[in-house]
């Protein structure tokens, strides 16, 4: 039966993650160099549009309906086929399956939009489009049905409780490996332009990120506010940890770094949000400040150019929630999960360790395969020349700041 209180706040939560969107690319605008701020921003703004037209014909569908206990769903439920204003969410039949529908969207436009940051300055917005499209389709969709949509591993018992695996442990291995096929920039300058910029984006996603964990429960109860609670707890400990380490090695204070170790933070307690007791949030906030940080200083050391570092902040924090939640997630915080291996049960450990390098080495090699046959139809990297002018002139034909007015 609907239940109007569940379902407003459902809304809401799916409005707070659809804010992401355009919250990373400020962020992503923010810590580009000045003559790519529109081409790294466009990238979000376009997934906000087509995957909303893919989600629509079939993505919902093949995350969604079918295939139980396999990797795909089926078409059945293609342009919305069967779903009525009067049809009610299965999962829980508290609130109707169209806002469902619009909830999970959100997470299908925003996930393939964080690995733009590590690309950030070099590829082609005709590549771009294609990735964008054949990656949801081979990647996110398949994950999302075997741990959400009632897959292989979901009836496993893998548990990922907003998207430690499907959104963060994928999309950051994904960039990982088209930094590698697309190589390093020409020019290495990579200061931000705005770091004003970066802190509204930053405070958006915090902001949002409320919807995306809390919202997961997909109703209103005491694991919602678990959930809500969790995940500040976490992102404020991840801040912390992060701009400690950082000034005590650089001898100052970075405010790039303390927006950066916030959403570490956000990114690693997304997977445990609604399973772990309150008492763990700041273990794994500060887990995630400490090793973060030290995956981006090895990605430096390795002189790995991920602009933006999308892998040592989504991928590692996806990675590290995702295993830590084999460790502190209980039956007796929220009965729906599992308890983890200090509860006594280390299978489950192994559940979650297994699942997420799967999801990873996936999400990898299909992805450098994936742009390797994309570069056959239409170049992935953009000439010296246009990068070096910018893509903000040289694909795109505007800028963001008209120099010449007064």
């Amino acid at each position: 039966m609907l239940e109007t209180g569940s379902t407003g706040f459902m809304l809401l939560a799916a409005s707070l993650v659809m804010l992401m969107t355009p919250a990373l690319a400020l962020f992503y605008g923010g810590l580009a160099t000045k003559r790519n701020i529109l081409g790294i921003m466009i990238q979000s703004f376009a997934s906000l549009g087509w995957t909303t037209v893919l989600w629509f014909i079939f993505g919902y569908s093949l995350c969604f309906s079918g295939g139980a206990g396999g990797i795909m769903g089926n078409f059945d439920k293609a342009f919305m086929n069967g779903v009525s204003i009067d049809s009610m969410y299965a999962g829980n039949s508290k609130i109707p399956e169209i806002v469902f529908f619009v909830y999970q969207m959100m997470f299908a436009i925003i996930t393939p939009a964080l690995i733009t940051g590590a690309f950030a300055n070099r590829v082609t917005f005709k590549s771009y489009m294609l990735f964008l499209t054949v990656w949801q389709i081979f990647v996110y969709y398949p994950f999302v049905h075997m741990i959400w949509g009632g897959g292989l591993l979901q009836v496993w018992g893998v548990l990922d409780f907003a998207g430690g695996i499907v959104v963060h442990a994928t999309a950051g291995f994904a960039a990982l490996a088209s930094v590698f096929y697309v190589g390093a920039r020409v020019d290495k300058n990579s200061t931000p332009n705005s770091i004003p910029l970066v802190a509204i984006g930053s405070g958006l996603l915090w902001f949002g990120w409320y919807g995306f964990n809390a919202g997961s429960e997909l109703c209103v109860d005491k694991v919602t506010a678990l959930a809500f609670f969790n995940t500040d707890i976490a992102a404020s400990f991840a801040t912390v940890a992060w701009v400690v380490i950082e000034w005590s090695r650089e001898r100052k204070p970075k405010f790039v770094g303390l927006l950066t170790g916030s959403i570490a933070g956000l990114a690693t307690i997304t997977p445990c949000a609604g399973f772990i007791p309150m008492w763990a949030a700041p273990i794994i906030g500060t887990a995630a400040g400490i090793v973060c940080y030290l995956a981006v200083m090895l990605k430096n050391r390795m002189k790995w150019d991920d602009a933006l570092d999308v892998w040592g902040v989504h991928g590692v924090g996806g990675v590290l929630g995702t295993i830590l939640l084999g460790v502190f997630a209980s039956k007796a915080i929220n009965p729906g999960g599992a308890d983890g291996w200090i509860f006594g049960n280390p299978s489950f450990f192994m559940k979650q360790l297994i699942a997420v390098i799967i999801a990873s080495v996936y999400a990898f090699i299909f992805t450098y395969i994936m742009l390797i046959v994309i570069n056959f139809i239409t170049p992935v990297r953009v000439s010296e020349s246009d990068e070096l002018l910018g893509l903000d002139d040289s694909i795109h034909g505007e800028r963001a700041y008209d120099e010449g007015a007064l």
